[in-house]
């Protein structure tokens, strides 16, 4: 007796998960979020651009360009006091980001690892990494961004969903299925993300060079405020 093979069943919507939502309700939680923060501060480029020069000019003595990446790299300068309004307004952004998060940050307070500038010249690249050593926050100020720049990518971090994908739709479109978001930078933007989120640059195509730049911030205990004595109290 001869056995009849099946077919396996091939399951198909027939109508969109928008529809169903409509029809029956389907409720939709979205958890796990990785919230990229974008904001523009053009009124910050003056001061920064001052002592990013003065710190990039000390790097072009020192070293030619390194022939796969042509890029240079400052030392740090957050302690600049020329930089106090910007680091300023960095660190209780990176706090106030922390903060509504869920992060219990009541007696916690952001502290600066990093600062310094990029200068990538055309065909440089960042490849994709991920501060640690304790960083929390991560982000870039961008000063000069010519055309055919280099964007940055921040890449998904699940490494499960990476291990399982399916090919996307659409690249050019963010969705839930996208595998890396791009910004494309102008002078005077801000972007922040927490530190686990993977981040590099495009290959730059312009002739002009892209500068911006890179912070990292850690979390330590908020420094204890003592009370000053009266004078009754001063031996």
């Amino acid at each position: 007796m001869s056995k009849v093979t099946k077919k396996p069943k091939v399951c198909k919507a027939a109508e969109s998960v928008a529809e169903v939502v409509k029809n029956t309700q389907l409720q939709v939680a979205y958890h796990f979020p990785c919230p990229i923060y974008l904001i523009e501060r053009p009124d910050f480029l003056e001061a920064v651009s001052v002592v990013s020069e003065e710190a990039l000019e000390v790097q072009r003595k020192k070293s030619d360009l390194n022939e796969i990446y042509p890029m240079h790299m400052t030392q740090n300068y957050f302690a600049d006091l020329r930089m106090a309004n910007f680091s300023e307004f960095v660190g209780s952004t990176a706090w106030n980001i922390l903060n509504e998060q869920g992060y219990a940050m009541q007696d916690k307070a952001v502290q600066f690892t990093e600062m310094w500038t990029q200068e990538h010249h055309k065909h440089s690249a960042m490849d994709a990494h991920v501060h640690g050593f304790g960083s929390q926050i991560v982000g870039f100020y961008f000063l000069e961004t010519p055309e055919d720049c280099s964007n940055v990518v921040f890449h998904d971090p699940r490494a499960a969903k990476v291990q399982i994908d399916l090919p996307e739709q659409d690249v050019n479109m963010a969705t839930p299925a996208s595998k890396a978001i791009h910004f494309t930078p102008k002078s005077g933007m801000m972007i922040f993300a927490n530190s686990w989120l993977a981040h590099s640059f495009t290959r730059h195509a312009a002739d002009k060079p892209i500068k911006f730049v890179h912070f990292n911030l850690t979390v330590i205990p908020a420094p204890q405020v003592c009370a000053v004595p009266s004078a009754a109290e001063v031996i």
